[in-house]
């Protein structure tokens, strides 16, 4: 919308002081900016379709957050969310377009970073946050042309980061996925064998997930991209994965990434979304066993590998649960 490019426009043109910011939690490579204008802090994230390893293997063209931002809909997200976004501007187009997004400094109430457990009063308002978020959109289309499900579970398949592994400069995640899927069949040949069928043809997971609810996915709940207002609001930045699924797909990727942070075990934190999706008004009886089974398999096929290169007992746990979800498929 014209007045929000106006407003981030405003802002960067009134910049009086700037300083880069680098967090250890960031994957992307994208620059982050701290700056000043009018005597008010604001954070810049300035990207580019060019050079963004992330967007690539996402199937981004060209800023899926812009487009959401331009159509209205974060500004329909509950109340209990902050997406801190003040605007956006694009420059350019094709793969010389660049986007500045600038957000209000909330850094001093973002989750610390480390690998120490969070209180179980954060995790259960960010539980509690993520199902208000899914519970809102219930039903949600994705009209918008954001990323799909198969986009989705393929992200992080091999022959997906195969080009990615030819540029110069190889990310980092990019090279561990690629060590990792190369230990799992040795590590968890159950596990690999699922996988790799399904990386080879995702249609029978994706069919299987669409059958169940859907709702809007932000893609990325991982500790790094959250806080804590005092008031109990939380935090929910970097919207880059966006687009239409089960919302068990947040929660698990919530649980594969955060696992050091998490004060209680995964099987209560899956009870706890899922009273949390009853208290927000969603009945799951008819459908929340499979589409939460079939998301946690999802998962593997995006993070088997992370899980190859961790301990053996939290590998274990995802693989007896993925292969038993294995039954859901056609």
């Amino acid at each position: 919308m014209p007045s929000r490019e106006l407003t981030a426009a405003d802002v960067l043109a009134r910049v009086t002081r700037r300083e880069a910011l680098v967090a250890s939690d960031g994957k992307s490579g994208n620059l982050l900016e701290r700056i000043e204008a009018d005597g008010v802090r604001y954070v810049v994230k300035h990207q580019a379709v060019r050079g963004d390893w992330i967007t690539r293997i996402a199937g981004d063209p060209g800023f899926w957050v812009h487009q959401l931002w331009q159509s209205g809909f974060m500004d329909t997200l509950p109340p209990s969310i902050d997406h801190a976004v003040v605007g956006m501007v694009v420059q350019g187009t094709g793969a010389d377009a660049t986007l500045d997004i600038v957000m209000h400094d909330v850094t001093a109430a973002l989750i610390p970073e480390g690998d120490d457990p969070v209180s179980i009063d954060v995790h259960a308002g960010l539980i509690d946050s993520m199902a208000a978020l899914h519970a809102t959109f219930w039903g949600w289309r994705d009209e918008l042309g954001l990323q799909t499900l198969a986009q989705r579970v393929s992200m992080f398949a091999p022959a997906v980061i195969a080009p990615e592994l030819l540029v110069e400069d190889v990310a980092v995640p990019v090279r561990m996925a690629a060590l990792g899927w190369q230990r799992l069949p040795d590590l968890a040949p159950a596990l690999a064998a699922a996988v790799q069928r399904l990386h080879v043809n995702p249609r029978p997971l994706v069919d299987a997930m669409a059958s169940t609810p859907a709702t809007f996915l932000h893609g990325d709940w991982k500790m790094g991209n959250l806080g804590r207002h005092r008031d109990g609001r939380t935090i929910l930045l970097d919207w880059a994965y966006l687009g239409a699924g089960p919302g068990t797909w947040d929660l698990f990727w919530y649980l594969a990434l955060n696992r050091a942070r998490l004060p209680e075990t995964k099987e209560l934190s899956i009870e706890r979304y899922r009273e949390a999706l009853e208290a927000h008004g969603i009945a799951t009886a008819d459908w929340f066993e499979k589409q939460a089974a079939l998301s946690l398999l999802a998962m593997m096929c995006m993070f088997g590998w992370e899980k190859a290169l961790g301990d053996a007992e939290e590998l274990a746990w995802w693989q007896d649960h993925a292969v038993a979800a294995t039954r859901w498929l056609a």
